[in-house]
C-alpha cells in the first residue's frame, strides 16, 4: 500500500506551489526532490471548489482529457498524455480499482464521489517499473481521510439544478493507539438534459439523465505494539442511472430510458512492521474488488427487459519493504500476487499475475536526486515482461531552477473481455484471442522556476510516448485489433501565482498530439489543446471563492453511433464559480454556479454536457 499521510490546509494554502508527493516513488518526498510530472489535488480544494464527483475533481488537470457520457454518472473515461483510457492505473488507499468487468479494464470515473477524499495525486508517464501492468500512461492514486483528534461529526446537505439534492455525514477522530473514519454520501441527480435534440425524431419523447448514488466508506487504525500497527478501508458504492439508448442504424436515442445498476465493493486489511525505528518497515497487506454491473435495456413500450450482468473480481497479495541504507539513500523492494476474474452471461474467465520490483532513491546533495526502479511481472498468460523507470533531478545554483527528465517503460496485457467476448449476433461484435500486449516507452524532460521567494513558479515538460501493439477497434468495427505504432507526444506548462497569501492563481496549458503511426491519422478524442486557469480569493477569513476556466479544443471523434467512425468535434470553454462562508465555528453556508455562461457542448459526440447549474448548502460540524 502506497500510504500517505497530509495536513489540513487552510483557505490560503489550497493552490500550494512545493509540497510532499507520494505516488511518484512509494514514499513521501518533497515534490522538489521529485523529477516525474505529478498534479496533487486536495481536499480543502475539492472543498473550496465544490467538486461533488472524481471527473470534476480531475477536469483542470493537465495531461488528462475527461469524456463523460451524460452528465452525472455517465460512463466517464480519462485520456492521460493522449494514450487510451485504460492506460492509466487508478488506486484508493492502495487498491487497485480498473474495472476487470469493463471491455477494457478501465475505471469508471463517473462512479465516484469526493466527499470522504483526503488527496489525489495524478502521476504522469510509464509507471510500470513501480505499479506493473496497465500504467503505461501514469497512475491516478486517491487517498481517502485518516480520522484523527477529539471524536468530530460533519454533515452537509446541497440542492441545486437538474433535481440535485446530496448529502453526507462523516464520523472521525483518533490518538496514538487508534483512529477511525466512517462516511455516508448521497448524490443524486433527478434530470440531466443530455441528448441533443437535433437526433430526436419529431414527436419523440426527449428524456433527460437520472443518477442516484449511496457510497459508504470506512478507515481504521490500530497501533498494537509499538512496532507493529494495523490497519482496514472498505468502501461500497450502490449506483443507478437511467439514460436514453440508441436502436436502429443508423441510429436513434429512443423514447424510453435504458437502466444501469452497479455495485463496487473495495476492501483491503494491512499489517505494518517496522522492527528497526523506522529503518525498515515491512508492509503486508491484501486487498479485494468485487465490480458488478447490470444493465437493462427498454423495449418499445418502455419496459425494461432482462440485465445483462457483468462481475469483476480481483484478489491481491503484497509486501513491500522501505529499507533506510544510509542518509540519502532508500531502497524500496515490493513481492505481489493477484487474480482476476470477468463473469458474463456468456463468458467466465480469469488469470492472474505475479510481480517483483526494487527502486532505489538516492539525495546525492541537497540539488541533485535520482530514482530508479525495475520490474518483473510474470503474466499467467502472456509470460514475463521487465519495465523500468529512471528520474533524475538537478536544483541549479544561483537561480534555483529545477532541472528533470525521466524514461520509462510500461505494458498492459489485453483483457479477459477484449480476447473472448462474444456479442454476435445482437451486436456483431466479438473478441480477438489473438491479441498482444500493449508496450510503451516513454520519455520527458523539463523545468520549473520559482520566483520572488516562490510566489511566482513556471515551468514546462516535453513528454514523448512510443506505444507499440496499441489495442482499438478494428476498421470493420466488429472485433479488436493491434495498431502496429502510435505516438503520443506534446508540451504541458503552468504558471503559478501568489498575488498576496490571500490570493492566488494558477494557469496550465497542454498541447497533445496523438497518431497512429499505420493509419497515419489522429487517435479519437486527444484534442490537441487544453487549458485552465483557476483563481482563489480570501478577502477576510470566513469568505472563500474560487473561478475555474476549463477550455477543451478541437478534437477528432465519432459520431453518437459512429456511422460516421471520423469527424471534427468542436472545442469549448467553461466557467465554474464558487464561494462559502463560515458563518460559525460549526456552520458553513456554500453555493456554486457551474457552467456560467450556459455554454451548449458534445463531449463525446451526441452527448451533451450538463448546461448552467446553481447549487446551495449548508455544512455543520460538531
Amino acid at each position: 500500500m502506497l500510504s500517505q499521510t497530509a495536513h489540513a490546509q487552510s483557505p490560503t494554502e489550497i493552490i500550494a506551489l512545493d509540497q510532499i508527493v507520494v505516488s511518484a516513488t512509494g514514499t513521501p518526498t518533497p515534490a522538489r526532490e521529485v523529477a516525474s510530472s505529478v498534479t496533487v489535488i486536495t481536499a480543502r480544494e475539492i472543498e473550496v471548489q465544490q467538486r461533488r464527483t472524481l471527473p470534476q475533481a480531475l477536469a483542470a488537470v493537465p495531461g488528462l482529457n475527461i469524456v463523460q457520457i451524460g452528465g452525472p454518472g455517465g460512463q466517464t473515461s480519462v485520456f492521460m498524455r493522449g494514450t487510451n483510457s485504460n492506460h492509466v492505473k487508478v488506486m484508493i488507499d492502495g487498491i487497485e480499482v480498473n474495472d476487470p468487468s469493463t471491455p477494457n479494464r478501465s475505471f469508471d470515473f463517473g462512479s465516484m464521489l469526493t466527499n470522504d477524499i483526503e488527496r489525489i495525486e495524478v502521476l504522469r508517464g510509464p509507471q510500470s517499473g513501480l505499479y506493473g501492468a496497465n500504467a503505461l500512461a501514469g497512475v491516478i492514486s486517491i487517498t481517502t481521510r485518516r480520522g484523527e483528534g477529539p471524536p468530530k461529526v460533519t454533515a452537509s446537505v446541497e440542492a441545486g439544478s437538474h433535481g440535485t439534492f446530496n448529502q453526507a455525514i462523516s464520523l472521525s477522530g483518533g490518538g496514538d493507539r487508534f483512529n477511525y473514519s466512517f462516511n455516508i454520501a448521497h448524490f443524486r441527480s433527478e434530470a440531466t438534459p443530455v441528448t441533443p435534440p437535433d437526433l430526436v425524431p419529431a414527436g419523440r419523447r426527449i428524456n433527460p439523465n437520472s443518477y442516484d448514488n449511496w457510497s459508504y466508506s470506512a478507515r481504521l487504525g490500530f497501533k498494537l505494539t509499538d512496532t507493529v500497527s494495523l490497519s482496514w478501508i472498505g468502501r461500497y458504492s450502490d449506483g443507478y442511472l437511467l439514460s436514453t439508448g440508441d436502436s436502429g442504424f443508423p441510429s436513434r436515442p429512443n423514447g424510453f430510458r435504458s437502466s444501469q445498476d452497479y455495485k463496487q465493493a473495495f476492501t483491503r486489511g494491512e499489517i505494518v512492521w517496522d522492527p528497526l525505528d523506522g529503518r525498515f518497515v515491512n508492509r503486508f497487506g491484501i486487498a479485494y474488488t468485487n465490480q458488478d454491473r447490470s444493465n437493462r435495456t427498454a423495449n418499445a413500450a418502455g419496459l425494461l427487459g432482462t440485465p445483462t450482468p457483468n462481475l469483476g473480481e480481483r484478489t491481491k497479495f503484497d509486501w513491500r519493504g522501505d529499507l533506510r541504507l544510509t542518509e540519502g539513500q532508500m531502497l524500496v523492494m515490493g513481492l505481489q500476487h493477484e487474480n482476476e476474474r470477468y463473469e458474463s452471461r456468456t463468458l467466465t474467465a480469469s488469470t492472474g499475475n505475479t510481480g517483483a520490483f526494487v527502486e532505489l532513491q538516492s539525495n546525492w546533495t541537497d540539488r541533485f536526486f535520482t530514482v530508479a526502479n525495475i520490474r518483473y511481472d510474470n503474466d499467467e498468460e502472456f509470460g514475463g515482461h521487465t519495465t523500468y523507470r529512471l528520474a533524475p533531478v538537478f536544483i541549479v545554483p544561483g537561480t534555483e531552477t529545477k532541472l528533470k527528465a525521466s524514461y520509462g517503460t510500461g505494458f498492459k496485457p489485453p483483457t479477459l473481455s477484449e480476447r473472448f467476448s462474444d456479442s454476435r449476433p445482437a451486436f456483431n461484435f466479438f473478441g480477438n484471442p489473438n491479441l498482444k500486449p500493449e508496450e510503451n516507452c516513454g520519455w520527458d524532460v523539463g523545468f520549473e522556476q520559482p520566483l520572488l521567494n516562490d510566489r511566482v513558479r513556471f515551468g514546462a515538460t516535453y513528454f514523448h510516448n512510443d506505444i507499440e501493439n496499441l489495442i482499438t477497434t478494428n476498421l470493420t468495427r466488429d472485433s479488436y485489433a493491434n495498431v502496429g505504432k502510435a505516438t503520443t507526444k506534446g508540451v504541458e506548462a503552468f504558471a503559478a501565482l501568489e498575488l498576496t497569501p490571500e490570493f492566488k492563481v494558477r494557469a496550465d496549458y497542454t498541447f497533445t498530439l496523438a497518431k497512429d503511426e499505420i493509419a497515419r491519422w489522429e487517435l479519437l478524442r486527444r484534442p490537441r489543446h487544453k487549458a485552465s486557469v483557476t483563481t482563489t480569493w480570501t478577502p477576510i477569513e470566513k469568505l472563500s471563492l474560487s473561478a475555474t476556466l476549463i477550455y477543451v479544443g478541437d478534437r477528432v471523434d465519432g459520431n453518437r453511433d459512429f456511422s460516421i467512425s471520423r469527424m471534427r468535434a468542436t472545442g469549448a470553454a467553461t466557467v465554474n464559480i464558487a464561494a462559502e462562508y463560515k458563518a460559525t465555528e460549526q456552520l458553513t453556508v456554500f453555493g456554486r454556479v457551474d457552467n456560467l455562461f450556459d455554454k451548449r457542448y458534445e463531449n463525446p459526440v451526441g452527448f451533451l454536457a450538463p448546461g448552467l447549474g446553481a447549487f446551495a448548502g449548508l455544512r455543520a460540524t460538531l
